[in-house]
C-alpha cells in the first residue's frame, strides 16, 4: 500500500510538468530567448557600425541627411579621438542696417563615444560663451570669464552639450530647412585618408523639414508670446532659404565629414507687414589630430557643486532666506552658468 501510495503522488506530480511541457508554445521560447540573450549594445555603438556608403550621394538624400546629421559620440566611435574647431559668421541686414555676429566652436574629443572625455568651448564676438569638460565621468563647466565648477548632478547636460557643440553643420543644415544637397564628387585625400569632396547646393523645397516633419502647434501662454520668443518664432515660421553653395570632404573609410565651407543666405518676412531682412551664414569646420588621443585632464582648480548658485544664495540671504551655509570658496561671487550661457 505504501509503494502504491509513493506511485500515485509521482504520477500526480509528473503528470502536470509533462501537460506543461507540452504545452509550451513557439512564441513562449522566443520570449525566454529574447529575455535571456546578451544585451544589446547602445543605440550609437549599432549605429556606429552601420557602413554608410560615400559613393553616389547626389541621389540619395536620405544618406545626406544621415551623414550630415552624425553626432558626437558616433563620430568618435567611428573615427577615434579627433579636434574639430568650427567657426559661424552672421551678417543680418536690413531697415538700412547691419548686424555682425562670429561664434567659435572647438571640440577636443578623447577616445570613446558613449560617455567619453571631451573639452568643448563656444565664443563669440560679443564675449559670451561657455566651457565644458567631462573627463573619467567627471564634469566640470563655467561661463566664457567664470571658474569651472564641478557639475555632479550632470543629468545628460554635458551629453547635450558635447553634440550641440560638435553640431554646427547640422546646425547650418538645419537652418536651411534641411535642404542641402550634395553633387560632383571628387576623390581627394584629407591627412592621409581617401576621401571624397562634394559641391553643396540647396535642394527644391518640399523635400526636406517641410514635407516631413509635422509637429504639433506650439502650445503659447494665456498672455501670448513674450517680445523675444515671438521674434524667434517668426524667424523659425517664416525663414525662406534662397541660396547655398561651398563644398563638404567625407571620409570614405567612416563616411565622416572631415572638412565643410560653406555661404547661403536666407530671407525673413517681417512682423505686421515691416520691412524684409535678410541672414548671410557662413561656416568653415575642419577637423585634425584624428586618432590622437588628446589626454584630456579635469581642471586643476575648480568650484564645489551646490545646491544653490552661489550668487542667488546671496541674493535670497539679504532677505533672510537662510538655507545651510551655501556660499562657496571665494565668498559667493561665483555664479555657475545660466541656463541662457549653455
Amino acid at each position: 500500500m505504501k509503494a502504491l501510495g509513493t506511485h500515485r503522488w509521482l504520477g500526480a506530480t509528473f503528470t502536470p510538468l509533462f501537460a506543461l511541457a507540452a504545452c509550451t508554445k513557439p512564441v513562449d521560447k522566443a520570449a525566454k530567448e529574447r529575455i535571456f540573450s546578451p544585451e544589446d549594445p547602445p543605440k550609437v555603438i549599432a549605429s556606429a557600425l552601420e557602413k554608410l556608403p560615400t559613393e553616389h550621394l547626389e541621389d540619395s538624400p536620405k544618406q545626406v541627411r544621415r551623414i550630415l546629421e552624425m553626432g558626437a559620440a558616433e563620430t568618435t566611435e567611428r573615427i577615434g579621438p579627433f579636434q574639430l574647431k568650427s567657426s559661424f559668421k552672421f551678417e543680418w541686414s536690413g531697415n538700412s542696417r547691419s548686424i555682425n555676429l562670429t561664434e567659435t566652436r572647438t571640440m577636443i574629443s578623447g577616445p570613446g563615444g558613449v560617455n567619453g572625455d571631451f573639452h568643448g568651448t563656444v565664443e563669440n564676438s560679443e564675449n559670451q560663451g561657455l566651457d565644458v569638460v567631462r573627463v573619467a565621468g567627471g564634469v566640470y563647466a563655467r561661463s566664457r570669464y567664470g571658474h569651472y565648477r564641478q557639475r555632479l548632478r550632470d543629468r545628460g547636460i554635458a551629453e547635450r552639450e558635447r553634440d550641440e557643440i560638435f553640431g554646427a553643420l547640422r546646425t547650418f543644415d538645419s537652418l536651411f530647412q534641411s535642404r542641402l544637397k550634395l553633387s560632383s564628387p571628387v576623390p581627394v585625400s584629407v591627412h592621409g585618408r581617401p576621401a571624397r569632396k562634394y559641391q553643396v547646393g540647396l535642394a527644391a523645397a518640399g523635400g526636406g523639414e517641410i514635407e516631413g516633419n509635422h509637429l504639433p502647434r506650439l502650445p503659447l501662454p494665456k498672455g501670448g508670446m513674450d517680445p523675444s520668443s515671438a521674434r524667434h518664432n517668426l524667424f523659425w515660421e517664416k525663414r525662406n532659404p534662397k541660396s547655398v553653395h561651398g563644398e563638404v570632404v567625407i571620409d570614405d573609410q567612416s563616411a565622416v565629414v572631415l572638412q565643410a565651407h560653406l555661404d547661403g543666405k536666407l530671407a525673413v518676412a517681417g512682423s505686421q507687414g515691416g520691412p524684409r531682412a535678410e541672414l548671410s551664414i557662413s561656416l568653415d569646420s575642419a577637423m585634425t589630430e584624428i586618432g590622437v588621443n588628446p589626454g584630456l585632464k579635469a581642471p586643476k582648480d575648480f568650484l564645489p557643486d551646490a545646491d544653490k548658485p552661489a550668487g542667488i544664495a546671496a541674493a535670497l540671504d539679504l532677505f533672510g532666506i537662510r538655507h545651510g551655509d551655501v556660499r562657496s570658496a571665494d565668498g559667493g561671487a561665483e555664479d555657475e552658468p545660466s541656463d541662457t550661457e549653455r
